[in-house]
């Protein structure tokens, strides 16, 4: 098929512009279906616009309508309200009036009442002002008679105003010292009971809470020796070996025909009990001769050092007392070989050192420092074998070179009373001594010695003017003295103890705790009755007599 150029040419042009009216012409319809559409949205929203203003207006008129019946509710309540409080606002003021008529009907009867009460009281004000005057009179009468029976009584006593005064107050002065003794006795006698007892608690208390050991051993200065054999080997050729053993240890061995012993004495109880340690060991080893004895008392003499040195600082771990010097822990460790009266004086120390501290206690003051004065207060006694002086003094110099607390010092020097206490801790290391010395089984004395003791306080006690008898009973802790009651009074009775007492003070050089003095005065009324057919002609027999009590009569 063949085409024409210019048909050809007039295609090609053709097309774009059917291309082009084509693309008019859809615009054209777009914008037209648009614009229809946009009609129609438009159309659609006033609808809906409409319908919402519609629909807002429904609720603002249903919000206002619930408005105003809310208002008007909030109104009627407001209103209820206002007319119950109105009501009650009324029936307060009803009932303050019926209240203040009351108060007025009161008040017109009391009113009433002071003026009867006025009227009264002015009857009355006569009454009295006639009463005094007539008192008045009566008083001048009185007085107008005491003066004639003063002036009659001067007369008959022929005795001028200035001399009855004088007689009257003599009378008064001795009344008022009678009264004023027994107060006194009355007085004295509520203090050392209330004290006492007081004492007696905290001292009780005490010793509760310390059950210690008994305090009191043995000390045997003995060395058992299996032979006569062995004495010998002791003695050595011509006495060298003893001779040796005494100048090494600076004791006495005494080798006499008691069998199975030797003895060992020194006045240093450190010396004695290694001389003690040393010889029985050197009889169990057997070999005997200076220079093992040397060798001997060498180590002995350590081994009793580090003894002593333990010694020292188990008592102040027992006690609970802590910061002691080490040089004082080592004298105080040298009381374990000292005894007094046959106690241990390093348990006597570790004792007194608990009772102060549970007496501390219930006093309210430091029981460690407590503690620590009684621990050391007999410290001088390890000591009183080099130094002179008394334990106590020497304890004290010797604590002072450590500085130790004032307290101590003092509860050193002063427990004893040779010195006055300084602090409230001597007096009870005196007292926590004295129960530790006092209480059984804590001390030994020989018999001599126990008569001795009784003997004597018996003597004290007769050596007073209107003593009949005397007795030591309670092993001389007690003192009974039975006065002559013609001779001495109750009140002379009290004076007699107290002079006793101090006298045993005085007279006596040591005893252990207190002695207690009590004097007994009592009278005895004896009458006999006699039948009527023993009396004669009408005679009856009396007697009646006052005698004092003796030891041997019970009392009526």
């Amino acid at each position: 098929m063949f085409s024409h150029p210019l048909l050809l040419a007039d295609s090609e042009l053709l097309l774009p512009a059917l291309m082009l009216a084509s693309a008019a012409v859809g615009g054209a319809l777009v914008l037209a279906f648009i614009r229809v559409l946009d009609r129609k949205e438009r159309a659609n929203r006033e609808v809906q616009a409409n319908r919402l203003i519609d629909e807002a207006r429904e609720r603002g008129a249903a919000v206002l309508k619930a408005a105003e019946v809310d208002a008007q509710k909030k109104v009627l309540e407001a209103i209820e309200r206002f007319e119950q409080e109105t009501a009650e606002t009324r029936n307060e003021l009803r009932a303050a009036e019926r209240r203040l008529d009351k108060r007025e009907d009161v008040l017109a009867k009391k009113e009433d009442v002071l003026a009867t009460k006025e009227r009264k009281l002015e009857a009355d004000q006569g009454k009295l002002a006639e009463q005094g005057k007539a008192l008045a009179e009566k008083s001048a009468q009185v007085e107008s008679l005491l003066a004639q029976q003063r002036s009659e009584l001067l007369r008959i006593a022929r005795l001028s105003p200035e001399q009855a005064k004088s007689l009257c107050l003599k009378q008064i002065e001795r009344e008022v010292e009678k009264d004023a003794g027994q107060l006194v006795e009355r007085i004295i006698t509520n203090a050392e009971d209330n004290a006492r007892e007081k004492a007696r608690y905290i001292i009780v208390s005490a010793i509760q809470r310390y059950a210690a050991e008994h305090t009191c051993e043995s000390v045997v200065d003995t060395v058992d020796v299996p032979s006569d054999e062995m004495k010998g080997r002791v003695i050595g050729r011509e006495g060298r070996n003893i001779r040796a053993f005494e100048k090494v240890t600076g004791v006495t061995v005494i080798v006499d025909d008691t069998p199975g012993i030797v003895q060992v004495s020194c006045f240093n109880p450190v010396r004695r009990e290694i001389a003690r340690l040393s010889l029985d060991q050197l009889i169990r080893d057997g070999r005997i001769h200076p220079t093992r004895i040397e060798e001997i008392v060498a180590q002995v003499t350590k081994e009793v050092e580090e003894r002593i040195v333990t010694a020292g600082r188990e008592a102040a771990a027992t006690a609970n007392v802590a910061g002691v010097n080490k040089k004082i822990l080592d004298v105080l460790g040298r009381l374990q070989f000292r005894t007094s009266y046959g106690q241990n004086v390093l348990k006597h120390s570790i004792e007194v050192a608990y009772l102060c501290g549970l007496m501390a206690d219930e006093l309210g003051l430091d029981s460690a420092l407590a503690r620590r004065c009684g621990l050391l207060h007999d410290l001088g006694k390890a000591l009183d074998h080099e130094a002179e002086g008394s334990h106590t003094k020497v304890g004290y110099e010797f604590a002072r070179r450590f500085n130790e607390p004032p307290a101590v010092l003092n509860a050193i020097i002063g427990h004893h009373g040779d010195v006055a206490a300084t602090h409230p801790f001597t007096p009870l290391v005196a007292a926590a001594d004295a129960i530790s010395a006092a209480r059984p089984g804590s001390r030994r004395e020989s018999i001599e010695r126990y008569i001795k003791r009784l003997q004597e306080l018996e003597a004290i006690a007769t050596s007073f003017s209107g003593v009949r008898q005397a007795y030591a009973i309670e092993a001389g802790r007690e003192v009974r003295v039975i006065v002559d009651a013609e001779r001495v009074d109750d009140r002379s009775s009290l004076k007699l103890a107290r002079d006793v007492a101090h006298k045993i003070e005085e007279d006596v050089a040591t005893f252990p705790g207190e002695i207690k003095v009590t004097v007994l005065r009592e009278v005895r009324a004896t009458e006999y009755a006699i039948s009527g057919k023993h009396r004669g002609n009408g005679e009856r027999y009396e007697s009646a007599m006052l005698e004092p009590q003796s030891e041997d009569t019970p009392a009526v």
